[in-house]
C-alpha cells in the first residue's frame, strides 16, 4: 500500500479532462495575464463567500501584504497575531517595517485565544491577523468585538480554511478582509501560486486593485501609488475552476475522512476539536502525543508519511529574534510544537488506507 499525505496525482487523474480542456483553452486563447478566467473565478469565489468583492492575486502571502499596504501598515505599527502559524503571516508585517505582536492559542482549537488579545494592544496598534488554523475558524465574535472597542481592523488569514463556516456564515467573510491561498496543497489547490482576497469596503478594493498591479490608476501607464506585481495567472485560475467545481462534494468527503479518523483513534490519541456552530475544511487532521517523534519514526517504519505543522512557534526562530521573546512566554504554542503530528488528509483516502493508518497508531499506542 502506497500512501500519499496529500494525493495530488489522484484528484488529477479524476479531473484530468475538465483540467486540461480549461488550461487548453487559456493557451489557446493566450491570454495569460488577467484573461477571462480570473475574473470567472473572481466572481465564482465571490458569490460562494457572499463578499461584495473578490480579487485574485499572486499567492496567499501577498493577498496578507497587499492587505496591509492597503491599510496603510508600516514603520512603527504593531499587528497581534499568532506565534503558531506558517511564517507568511507574520513575515508580510515584519516586511513593512511593522512589529508583529504574538498573542497564544487556544489549548483546544489552536487559533489565537481571543480572550489574551486585549493584553497585548498598544497605542501602536493597528489591527489584528486572525489565523484559521488546519481548516477551523477562529472565534470571530470575540475577536471582532475587540477590535472594534479599539478601532482596530481584522484580516481572517483562510489559507488553511477556505469553505468552512463559523455560525452559519463562511469562512473569508467572517473579518474586515478575508484572505485565501491556492498553494497546491490547501483544500482548494492550484498547479502553482496563486491567492484571493475577500472584502466589503468598496474603496480598499480600489486600492488592492491598484496595488496588485504596480499601483496602476486608470491605464497601465498612470501609477497614482507605489505598488507590486501580484497578479494571478490566468492558467492557475483556470486549474481553480475546474476544481472549484467539485470542491462542495470534496468538503464533505473531507469531513467524512475526519470523522472516520476521530472515531478511530480518540482512544489512542489526542484528536482535533472541532467546536460546536463551526465546520472546518480540514486542511490538515493533526493528533497530539507526548511521544510525537517516537510515532512519527514508527510510523515512517510502516510507509506511513506524516508532518509537523509547525515545530517551532514564530516567537522562537531566528527571524524574530529582534523582538525579544523567549522560551516560555507562549506555553501552550511551544507545548503544541512537541505534540502535533499531522496525518495524511485529502477527499480521495479510502477506507482500507484510513483503518491501516489507525490500525498502526493503535498499535504504537
Amino acid at each position: 500500500m502506497k500512501l500519499e499525505f496529500i494525493d495530488l496525482k489522484r484528484q488529477y487523474e479524476t479531473y484530468k479532462n475538465e483540467i486540461d480542456a480549461r488550461m487548453q483553452k487559456v493557451i489557446s486563447n493566450s491570454a495569460f495575464i488577467m484573461g477571462p478566467e480570473i475574473k470567472e473565478l473572481e466572481e465564482a469565489l465571490g458569490k460562494f463567500v457572499g463578499t461584495k468583492h473578490a480579487i485574485s492575486c499572486a499567492s496567499g502571502t501577498d493577498a496578507l501584504f497587499l492587505v496591509l499596504l492597503a491599510y496603510g501598515v508600516g514603520e512603527g505599527d504593531e499587528i497581534i497575531t499568532t506565534p503558531f502559524t506558517f511564517i507568511a503571516t507574520s513575515e508580510v508585517i515584519a516586511l513593512l517595517k511593522a512589529k508583529p505582536v504574538f498573542v497564544d492559542i487556544d489549548p483546544q482549537t489552536y487559533n489565537i485565544d481571543p480572550t489574551k488579545i486585549e493584553k497585548a494592544i498598544t497605542p501602536r496598534t493597528k489591527g489584528i491577523i486572525a489565523v484559521n488554523l488546519f481548516g477551523q475558524c477562529a472565534d470571530y465574535d470575540q475577536i471582532n468585538a475587540v477590535a472594534k472597542k479599539h478601532g482596530l481592523f481584522v484580516i481572517e488569514d483562510a489559507a488553511q480554511s477556505f469553505g468552512s463556516e463559523y455560525q452559519g456564515r463562511r469562512s473569508c467573510s467572517l473579518s474586515d478582509v478575508g484572505c485565501t491561498s491556492f498553494f497546491p496543497a490547501k483544500p482548494l489547490g492550484c498547479f502553482g501560486d496563486g491567492g484571493m482576497i475577500f472584502l466589503n469596503d468598496d474603496s480598499k478594493a480600489d486600492v488592492i486593485r491598484s496595488l496588485r498591479v504596480h499601483g496602476m490608476g486608470k491605464d497601465k501607464y498612470d501609477n497614482v501609488r507605489i505598488g507590486m506585481n501580484g497578479r494571478m495567472d490566468t492558467l492557475q485560475a483556470a486549474v481553480v475552476l475546474a476544481k472549484f467545481a467539485h470542491y462542495p462534494q470534496e468538503i464533505k468527503d473531507r469531513q467524512s475522512k475526519a470523522q472516520y479518523y476521530t472515531q478511530g483513534l480518540s482512544k489512542a490519541v489526542k484528536t482535533p476539536h472541532l467546536k460546536d456552530g463551526y465546520t472546518s475544511v480540514w486542511a490538515q487532521y493533526s493528533v497530539c502525543s507526548p511521544r510525537r517523534d517516537d510515532l512519527q519514526k514508527f510510523l515512517k517504519d510502516a510507509a506511513i508519511p506524516t508532518a509537523i505543522h509547525y515545530p517551532m512557534p514564530l516567537h522562537l526562530q531566528k527571524a524574530f529574534a529582534h523582538l525579544g521573546y523567549k522560551k516560555g512566554d507562549f506555553p501552550v504554542s511551544e507545548k503544541l510544537s512537541q505534540e502535533i503530528l499531522a496525518l495524511p488528509m485529502h477527499p480521495f483516502l479510502k477506507n482500507e488506507e484510513q483503518d491501516f493508518i489507525i490500525g498502526k497508531i493503535k498499535e504504537f499506542s
